[in-house]
């Protein structure tokens, strides 16, 4: 298969895990006899710094030509301190989205018996813990009009919902969960917000098309709490834009770091992958990122044009990688020297000796990352 991946590496540690997910993807390419080629493109703080816009427009022509986006990430802290900076990185990746049309955000959640102790929840709380979040992408309160008055101290953002947007995600979220325990779990505020009373009533009609599948109704607080409480209850969560943005960074304390969450942006047209984690930019440049959510990314990307074979084997590597220790410092207790190359080092190994079992420790620690 020939495939043209536009690469957004972005801001602080996005360069390095992407780096990470690329070289994956090319060891794929090589094993499977595929052609990929990658076009890189600047988004975020990057893009503020050489074009003054968090979006060129030579970065959307990229993209839209593209038939896969693979996304690092985008901030800066200088952004962060000041809440009057007109434009702002994020702005690159909210219009990314919007530019593409991704409409829906997929993210799994797995706890990996390999790291169940790296949680801070009880082991018997989250063992065997597997959700999938859908998440509405482009509308709500993100997209919203918003305002703010000329003395500055009067503010708003207004959270708008089409009958469409909440129908097409939700008819994807349906069809998730016929393929996997068959439960699916509304989460909105109906009780206050009424962009979400539409959400409820577009699935509770949408709902009997789908009999098999048992459907649970959540306000987002109760939501939160059962998350931690009780995830294995969830199968596929379905939710609005900020409420999905929010559950699935919580989510993050289930499997034990952020740097494992990936996710896939799809819409009608294009799709883009990329990890849930911001740009974490105090660590940019010192090997300390966790690569795992990015190459996680880039298996899902591979899942989206069905090279399921090669999809399997990226998350063989990835699981060798944990159950081995070769991860980096937010899960690692055991090496003090795993850096983010070598985690990428390790699985690109695995894919050219995928029946290799035994880690020549020496040549990792040399930074070789050979399987022997």
């Amino acid at each position: 298969m020939k495939l043209n991946i536009a690469v957004l590496p972005g801001d602080g540690i996005g360069p390095e895990v992407t780096a990470q997910a690329v070289k994956v993807l090319k060891a794929i390419a090589m094993e499977f006899n595929h052609v990929f080629t990658f076009n890189y493109a600047l988004v975020g703080a990057s893009a503020i710094d050489k074009h003054g816009t968090a979006l060129p427009q030579e970065t959307i022509d990229i993209c839209t030509k593209a038939d896969a986006v693979l996304f690092g990430a985008i901030g800066k802290t200088a952004f962060d301190l000041d809440p009057d900076a007109k434009i702002r990185p994020e702005q690159g990746l909210l219009g990314i989205r919007k530019a593409l049309g991704l409409h829906t955000n997929i993210r799994p959640i797995i706890a990996y018996d390999d790291l169940l102790s790296k949680s801070s929840l009880k082991v018997r709380q989250i063992k065997d813990t597997n959700i999938l979040i859908y998440r509405e992408l482009t509308g709500g309160i993100y997209f919203g009009d918003r305002s703010l008055s000329e003395d500055g101290n009067t503010a708003s953002d207004v959270c708008t919902y089409h009958r469409f947007e909440i129908e097409r995600i939700a008819h994807q979220a349906f069809k998730a969960a016929q393929s996997r325990k068959r439960k699916l779990a509304l989460v909105d505020k109906a009780n206050v917000l009424e962009s979400s009373r539409l959400w409820r009533r577009v699935v509770l009609e949408i709902a009997p098309q789908y009999p098999d599948v048992k459907v649970n109704y959540l306000y987002i607080d109760n939501a939160a709490m059962e998350l931690i409480i009780r995830p294995r209850q969830f199968d596929v969560i379905l939710t609005e834009n900020m409420f999905g943005d929010i559950l699935s960074e919580e989510a993050s304390v289930i499997v034990g770091s952020i740097g494992l969450l990936a996710s896939a942006s799809l819409g009608d047209e294009h799709a883009m992958f990329e990890p849930i984690h911001g740009a974490y930019t105090k660590a940019a440049n010192k090997g300390i990122a966790n690569p795992i959510a990015s190459i996680l990314s880039a298996a899902m990307l591979l899942d989206h044009f069905g090279l399921d074979e090669e999809a399997a084997l990226v998350r063989e590597g990835v699981d060798k990688s944990l159950k081995l220790h070769i991860t980096t410092p937010d899960l690692n207790n055991k090496y003090d020297n795993i850096s983010t190359t070598k985690v990428g080092d390790f699985i690109e190994d695995f894919i050219n000796n995928p029946d290799e079992t035994n880690l020549n420790f020496t040549n990792i620690h040399l930074g070789q990352s050979t399987i022997i």
